[in-house]
């Protein structure tokens, strides 16, 4: 896929994977539309990826927007597809986690995270079918997680997030084709991003055991996959590295293996 002139939203896409992801399609051509809560943060990404234009007439756009909130999301993408003057890939990389044990975690985490991962995703996917429809063409990519495969103690509040996005993909893959709209999900191992840092902060030692043994990904090295993945158009499954690729073939098969593998970890921490 040649992504030069293409119109291309991404949520979330002011840090970590989603700006990573934006800086490499700019220098491929593409005209962009970030969307991100904070202005601020915004306005630093803007002139990042501003640098790596490949032309000087690129159109390189931010939206401050809660896609946690409906109508919100719905403006934010309203405003984008006018802007650019239409759209042809929309990537949800909008995402929080808040790792801790699930007895002590607040309700209002749980319904956060679902609110941002799942439900944010969901009303961009809404607000920009109508479009790609009425074009007959478009990519939909939503950012899952390895723990979109498989659940991981401490992320009680994440991984549902994240299985859900799956099931959602995988639902809209099929009605979409028909359409000429792409669906492709992506299942990131733990990247350096900002959110890793602070999912650090209140990791349980039983999590920071188990995710320790992988090291982290870089966001640039995660965004390669993702275009890679979207140049491939029969792609669904965007898995990074090895231990994601086998997870996500034979997740069902491996989770007995790894949940006594992690129940060691965990027992070795209590001990």
């Amino acid at each position: 896929m040649n992504f030069n002139q293409k119109n291309i939203i991404i949520t979330g896409g002011s840090s970590g994977i989603g700006k990573a992801t934006a800086q490499l399609l700019v220098s491929l051509g593409a005209n962009l539309t970030l969307i991100a809560r904070n202005q601020t943060i915004l306005d630093q990404a803007q002139k990042e990826i501003n640098a790596v234009k490949l032309y000087q007439k690129q159109k390189i756009f931010t939206l401050s927007a809660d896609v946690s909130v409906r109508e919100e999301a719905e403006n934010a993408i309203k405003q984008a597809i006018i802007v650019l003057g239409g759209v042809d890939i929309l990537i949800l990389s909008a995402g929080t986690a808040y790792p801790g044990y699930f007895r002590e975690l607040p309700l209002e985490v749980f319904e956060q995270t679902m609110a941002v991962n799942y439900w944010g995703s969901l009303y961009c996917i809404r607000e920009v079918l109508p479009t790609m429809i009425a074009q007959k063409q478009g990519k939909i990519i939503m950012i899952s997680s390895g723990a979109g495969l498989i659940g991981i103690y401490g992320y009680t509040a994440y991984s549902p997030t994240k299985f859900a996005l799956r099931g959602l993909a995988e639902s809209l893959r099929g009605e979409l084709k028909p359409l000429g709209i792409q669906v492709s999900i992506v299942y990131p191992p733990d990247t350096n991003t900002p959110q890793l840092i602070a999912e650090n902060k209140t990791k349980p030692l039983e999590t920071k055991a188990i995710t320790g043994t992988v090291k982290p990904w870089e966001p640039e090295d995660i965004a390669q996959e993702i275009v890679r993945g979207m140049m491939n158009k029969n792609k669904f499954a965007i898995a990074p590295g090895l231990e994601i690729k086998l997870l996500n073939t034979f997740h069902s098969l491996l989770f007995p293996l790894l949940s006594r593998y992690f129940d060691s970890l965990i027992k070795r921490i209590k001990s």
